[in-house]
């Protein structure tokens, strides 16, 4: 289990992405066809992306979906690690 939080996919699209291109969320938004609200939130990391999203940015951007899918899941699995209780789960495996 990784001892540091992994980042957030928001922060790399803000602090790279849009930050580089000069977009503003509601741009960044309007460019891959999701709502401003849905983009707002991917930007803050109060959302994840989900696989349409992840081709959208594949598009838009060149960068396989694939990389913001691992990007995604590595930071989901993290959250998870922390936050789910495994107290009541037995050992199966031999």
């Amino acid at each position: 289990m990784p001892i540091f939080e992994p980042v957030h996919i928001g922060t790399v699209l803000k602090e790279t992405y849009l930050k580089e291109y000069k977009l503003s969320v509601k741009e960044f938004a309007s460019k891959i066809g999701i709502s401003r609200q849905a983009a707002y939130d991917i930007i803050n990391g109060k959302s994840s992306i989900k696989i349409e999203t992840a081709l959208k940015l594949e598009k838009a951007f060149k960068v396989p979906a694939q990389y913001w899918l691992d990007m995604q899941t590595q930071y989901d699995l993290w959250l998870a690690r922390k936050h789910v209780n495994l107290d009541n789960v037995e050992v199966i495996a031999l």
